[in-house]
């Protein structure tokens, strides 16, 4: 028993060691942070619940493998290699290709659509260099892009390639769930870390192609909804505001310096913009203060936008525009069509309440059956398990709202949520995921990009 104790305490020990080499690793790759940051950061994850979770399912499956191990060593040793060859094959090789293969099946059946889009080559543009379309309609033809690294130029030139003009750079701020009472906030406001340097370097590098910029610092919870924040009292909210006003005095210095044509100065706070409004109106006077450019604040579609006070300092009136559109999947382009007509009659009406465009700061739609329904919702890595995979459904959302709204005139464009510059073609067969890239969606997007008619 004490000796089982030690195997299990040994293994366990390893799990930290392997969690810890992965997670530097990781963040030195993915996130461009120094090694000795990177043990920083992996300290201050142990803090997330989450994250203590993935270490331990991390133990729990490698201390089965040891098991495994140990069963046809001793085996081995007892048997013979003979009998621990065939036993390895019966009981660990033929499962491990029976679930193998049902997985695979279950993938490719998700996977098959009857769908045959005619891609358009010459809506593309192959220069390498922005059209800036913009400058003639005032349209934002825009992307929420991520995956950046230090060689931007291919990244860049897939971009234009399908019209995107602009660009929404998203700096990530952190806390860990809704109750949370302060975010991180950066060591020195208006001092750059490696991951800012990687924005501005990625900033300037777009400008150099004429693509325009949108700066938008995002909240994201570890648990739960940044909509959804709640505190107890006066004192802690004026705490959690304090953390979020340096985070955004902060990237507006870096828009200020960055010169980017649009700020976004806040995503899905509703519960924040419900607690303390005045607060909220003394942080724009500080922006502006700060930074000379347009401003905007991405609104829920759920009804968020009518909570805010501020519309007439902002340029632009920011939806985050998740619409529902339809009640059941593989809809026809008609029926997409008829979901958004309540939608752009109240879009309207807001438009000429304030008198300011209405800017779609995200809106995207999975390529899968039900997209169009709860377009909101995330799927996970598992999705293609239980869920049919539709191109179409995601190419006809996409042709839907451009046909409804794109020639309006109170309507200043699209951000698509979201592109990945690291995205592999290979892998479009089988993706779910909001992704617009490699399927047909994205040549709609660049159809309707390339496209200047007005009414």
């Amino acid at each position: 028993m004490k000796k089982e104790l030690l195997t299990i305490l040994g293994v366990y020990l390893c799990n930290w060691i392997l969690s810890l080499i992965l997670f530097v690793i990781g963040a030195m790759v993915i996130a461009d942070v120094t090694f000795l940051d990177s043990f920083t950061y992996f300290f201050e994850a142990l803090r997330r619940t989450n994250f203590l979770k993935a270490i331990h399912v991390l133990f729990i499956i490698l201390y089965c493998c040891f098991l495994i191990f140990r069963y046809f060593i001793r085996l081995q040793r007892k048997k013979g290699f003979k009998l621990m060859a065939k036993q390895l094959s019966l009981r660990l090789f033929t499962p491990a290709i029976v679930l193998f293969g049902i997985y695979k099946f279950i993938v490719i059946k998700n996977s098959y659509e009857n769908f045959q889009y005619n891609w358009i080559p010459t809506v593309e543009n192959k220069s390498g260099i922005s059209k800036d379309l913009y400058e003639i309609d005032g349209k934002h033809r825009g992307m929420n892009v991520f995956g950046w690294n230090n060689d931007h130029t291919k990244a860049i030139n897939d971009l234009i390639k399908s019209n995107i003009e602009w660009v929404a750079i998203v700096p990530f701020l952190d806390q860990e769930d809704e109750q949370t009472l302060t975010m991180r906030v950066p060591n020195e406001i208006g001092q750059w870390s490696r991951r800012d340097s990687l924005h501005i370097k990625t900033i300037k590098e777009l400008k150099k192609k004429n693509v325009h910029i949108m700066l938008k610092p995002h909240l994201w919870l570890s648990n739960g909804w940044r909509s959804n924040i709640t505190h107890t009292n006066e004192s802690n909210w004026d705490t959690w505001f304090d953390s979020y006003r340096a985070n955004m005095i902060h990237y507006a210095k870096m828009a200020a310096l960055t010169e980017v044509e649009l700020f976004c100065i806040g995503t899905e706070l509703k519960s924040s913009l419900k607690a303390q409004p005045k607060k909220w109106n003394l942080l724009v006077k500080e922006i502006r203060a700060i930074y000379k450019g347009k401003l905007t604040y991405a609104a829920n579609w759920d009804g968020e936008y009518e909570l805010i006070d501020f519309w007439n300092d902002m340029d632009y009136i920011g939806i985050q525009a998740y619409f529902p559109l339809t009640q059941k999947p593989n809809p026809e382009i008609n029926v997409v069509r008829s979901g958004w007509k309540t939608h752009i009659d109240l879009l309207e009406s807001l438009s000429k309440k304030h008198n300011k465009p209405i800017l779609f700061t995200e809106v995207g739609y999975k390529s899968e059956a039900s997209g169009t329904i709860r377009p909101w919702e995330w799927g996970s890595a598992l999705s293609i398990l239980s869920k049919q995979k539709s191109d179409k459904t995601q190419q006809i959302a996409f042709e839907a709202l451009y046909q409804e709204l794109w020639n309006k005139k109170w309507f200043a464009g699209t951000y698509i949520w979201q592109w990945n510059t690291q995205s592999k073609k290979e892998n479009a067969a089988t993706d779910l995921d909001f992704s617009p890239r490699y399927k047909p969606a994205e040549n709609t997007i660049a159809k309707w990009y390339s496209s200047t008619n007005c009414d």
